[in-house]
């Protein structure tokens, strides 16, 4: 009698850890890892993905967040309308974006790309962390002009998004916290290192005569603020344009609230910049020989002018165009094709 109890009680907690280790499968997805690939040379990016594992479903599910129209008030207006992946992830031939109800947004869409190594976000780096960003444009009035209680519900009426949820994050329940990590993974995994100067900075390829002219002239002009490899400093600085009238953007200091912060804007990357006209924080230029004349003949001094460019840039119409021949080789074509990144 006392072996059949010894029995059916091995059997009873057998039976409990099977169903145990059944609802913890249940709960636990099984995902595929992702991995940043951080370039040759490139620093260590942000540790942005410590309590966010980068998988190939959180990627997924990201991506079908990015092209969705649905986290927009009239359904017009997905990320991607603002980010178009032929135009670095900027907005195409635009001053200023487009958003809800035939509005302008009021700063021009910078690219999306090397995201992962960015410690702040937006023009005047009122954003602190990839997760949150997408916050401020899916609220804005002038942009997505939705609610995030209203996208939730939006997505949990969708019959698809629950089970990408669930393979995921491993539940079916969607909240915002969710929904931001997924866009986090899938524009975190945005590197752009394949242009024709990353080939020549891993040997793989040679610059020509005009391409080294312009890289020189580069080096001596502009690396200091455009920083190799991501081409950015991350700094933010008055570059001597006058404020737009309409506008009345004074950049930083509206997140600063200092007076020596007054027309500053972060450095944008000149990766893909030929492809992500027009430029400045207002798209006032629309060409990259505008803005290097900007540099020659018409910075303005102010108080918070950057010491870099009050004296402006001593180059002839020669040295000009070779740093635009250079600013070409920065072009990365592979990720403007990347199908990881298309719509499907």
């Amino acid at each position: 009698m006392r072996k059949i109890l010894v029995i059916l009680l091995t059997g009873v907690v057998a039976v409990g850890l099977m169903e145990a280790c059944r609802k913890a499968d249940e709960s636990a997805p099984d995902t595929q890892s992702l991995t940043l690939n951080v370039p040759q040379g490139w620093p260590q990016p942000e540790n942005i993905f410590s309590s966010n594992p980068l998988t190939q479903q959180g990627f997924d599910l990201g991506k079908k967040l990015f092209y969705d129209g649905r986290l927009s008030k009239d359904g017009n207006f997905p990320c991607a309308s603002c980010h178009q992946q032929f135009a670095g992830f900027a907005t195409f031939d635009h001053t200023l974006s487009h958003g809800f109800n035939n509005q302008f947004t009021t700063r021009n869409a910078p690219g999306l790309f090397n995201l992962a190594w960015y410690k702040e976000f937006h023009w005047d780096g009122g954003i602190n962390h990839l997760e949150v960003q997408p916050l401020a444009p899916i609220t804005a009035p002038n942009e997505m002009a939705e609610t995030v209680e209203n996208v939730i519900a939006k997505l949990k009426a969708d019959a698809t998004y629950p089970k990408m949820f669930k393979a995921a994050f491993g539940t079916e329940q969607i909240n915002s916290q969710l929904m931001l990590r997924a866009l986090s993974q899938f524009m975190g995994m945005m590197v752009s290192s394949n242009s024709k100067y990353d080939k020549v900075m891993r040997g793989q390829s040679s610059f020509t005569e005009g391409e080294m002219r312009g890289y020189k002239i580069f080096q001596a002009n502009c690396a200091s603020c455009h920083k190799e490899p991501l081409f950015t400093d991350q700094s933010y600085r008055n570059t001597g344009l006058p404020m737009d009238p309409f506008l009345k953007d004074a950049g930083r200091m509206r997140i600063t609230r200092l007076s020596g912060d007054s027309l500053k804007f972060k450095v944008p990357s000149l990766r893909n910049v030929m492809v992500t006209a027009p430029y400045a924080h207002d798209g006032r230029f629309f060409s990259v020989g505008a803005v290097i004349d900007h540099y020659r003949f018409n910075v303005v001094n102010g108080p918070t002018t950057d010491p870099l460019v009050k004296n402006k840039f001593n180059l002839d119409i020669f040295a000009k165009n070779d740093l635009i021949i250079f600013m070409r080789t920065l072009t990365d074509s592979s990720f403007m094709a990347d199908k990881r990144f298309s719509q499907e």
